[in-house]
């Protein structure tokens, strides 16, 4: 399995090329991104159709958090580290 978008290159760039430090802010980010979905499921169902619900949340919660990784809008403090 690869990642083709965003490109590697540019998500290791955003994490001073450490790969590791790259897994561990996507997973929490992802994590954080599926408690929120969840949270935000259960609130739907009493308005929406599950077919609405699954249209919304058609992209994984690791993807979600690596565009946002690549686009600068996940950042780290490299001082709590």
């Amino acid at each position: 399995m690869s990642i083709i978008e965003p490109k590697i290159n540019v998500l290791l760039d955003r994490t001073d090329n450490d790969r590791f430090l790259l897994c561990a802010i996507a997973s929490k980010r992802a994590h954080d991104i599926n408690d929120m979905m969840r949270g935000q499921r259960d609130r739907a169902i009493q308005l929406q159709s599950a077919v609405e619900i699954a249209r919304a949340t058609d992209m994984k919660p690791l993807t979600l958090a690596f565009n946002e990784i690549a686009r600068g809008d996940v950042s780290y403090d490299a001082e709590s580290l």
